[in-house]
């Protein structure tokens, strides 16, 4: 993924530096007509010329991703079971209405704590197992779990301000 983006982003500035650099038809017609010499504004700019600005630069550091879907029983184990922070595991279902309106507040309570906390989300529907080895009897189910250890849940919808409290009281603030 990272080299498809980096390609990408060089494909299109190499694409952008040509277009820049080629004089358009109507230009060459006009300097041709009325001027045999280039002036110095009308030079291209070279590549690495300072005036050039260049593309934004790629972050160095990986970002460790905080949201995932649970792929199977093992990627659970190791993701959520084993993991060294603590992690909501959401319970979800892609027909369930109020699932599609909890998860977003979920990822929006989750990205406040800026890596403190992970999200693990788990489609009832394939992943019978897990949401039966859970007790989970309705969705949306949210679990919170550290270290293995289940430490709280809900079943429901929460506002905004109820899952802040949620994900603190996981965290211990």
């Amino acid at each position: 993924m990272a080299t498809r983006l980096l390609v990408r982003r060089i494909w299109t500035f190499s694409v952008k530096d040509i277009r820049y650099r080629l004089p358009s038809s109507s230009s060459v017609l006009c300097s041709s007509s009325y001027s045999t010499s280039l002036s110095p504004s009308s030079a291209p700019q070279s590549f690495l010329s300072p005036s050039r600005s260049l593309p934004r630069s790629l972050p160095l550091t990986s970002r460790r991703e905080v949201s995932f879907n649970v792929q199977d029983h093992e990627d659970f184990t190791e993701r959520v079971i084993n993991s060294e922070l603590p992690v909501l595991v959401d319970f979800h279902a892609q027909w369930c209405g109020p699932c599609k309106i909890l998860g977003p507040r979920l990822e929006k309570a989750i990205a406040k704590q800026k890596g403190r906390v992970a999200m693990a989300k788990v489609d009832i529907d394939e992943h019978t197992d897990l949401a039966i080895e859970y007790g989970v009897s309705a969705v949306p189910t949210v679990i919170a779990m550290r270290g293995g250890d289940v430490i709280d849940q809900f079943v429901g919808i929460k506002d905004e301000d109820q899952l802040d409290s949620f994900v603190k009281k996981l965290i211990g603030q």
